[in-house]
């Protein structure tokens, strides 16, 4: 009886272990990106996951349009997380 609720309690800390290293940093990087996306304003540069930078000319609920370059506009859903990073103009 002792053998099995030992096993138990291993098989608790295993689970707890892998949910610290696993689910816990993927929680994070959610957080962190829903607050950058709401943080984002309309002259921000964006970079995108394909690695294309550009300048952000609208926000709206559903959708980011951002200027490419020459008038190049590209409408982006904020679902898709195709956002890697933004910059605000200035920072450094």
């Amino acid at each position: 009886m002792g053998e099995m609720i030992s096993m138990l309690i291993l098989w608790v800390v295993v689970i707890g272990l892998m949910w610290f290293l696993l689910m816990r940093p993927q929680k994070k990087e959610q957080k962190r990106v829903q607050a950058m996306l709401a943080s984002m304003e309309v002259g921000d540069t964006a970079l995108t996951t394909s690695g294309f930078y550009g300048v952000i000319i609208d926000i709206t609920d559903d959708d980011v349009i951002v200027e490419f370059g020459n008038n190049k506009n590209c409408r982006i859903p904020m679902q898709k997380a195709a956002i890697a990073q933004i910059e605000k103009p200035g920072a450094e």
